[in-house]
Parts: structure tokens; C-alpha cells; sequence
């Protein structure tokens, strides 16, 4: 357990907390407009594991081209 605790004390949470907010903040909203949107490219439970599961890109990923364009 003394591992553990010394290896949480030597990461730098002044640069790795702004990436994990961003994170939860990308996936939150992607979240949100997926299950707002009516229709996508593919299938939404698809796009679900994409957004969840893929770091930062996924939710990117998701809005450049998983949301269909209504034109």
C-alpha cells in the first residue's frame, strides 16, 4: 500500500487534473447530444463504446463524424 500511496504522490495532479476535466466534460456533453440527437452515422450504442472508451479523441471523433449532418 506505501507503493501505491508514494507512486499518487509523484504525479504531477497540476498537469494531469485539467486533461481528466476536460475529459469528463467531453464525454458528458457528447453523452448529451447523442441521446438528444435523432439519427446518426451508425449505430448510437456504437458510438456510446467509441465516446466512453477512446480518451479524449472519441468524443472528438463523435461530433466530427458520428453526428449526421441535416442538410
Amino acid at each position: 500500500m506505501n507503493e501505491i500511496q508514494q507512486s499518487l504522490q509523484a504525479i504531477n495532479w497540476g498537469l494531469i487534473a485539467p486533461v481528466i476535466v476536460i475529459q469528463l466534460i467531453l464525454i458528458v456533453v457528447a453523452m448529451i447530444d447523442l441521446i438528444r440527437i435523432k439519427s446518426t452515422n451508425g449505430p448510437k450504442w456504437l458510438w456510446v463504446i467509441i465516446i466512453i472508451f477512446i480518451n479524449i479523441i472519441g468524443p472528438v471523433i463523435y461530433f466530427i463524424f458520428g453526428r449526421r449532418q441535416n442538410r
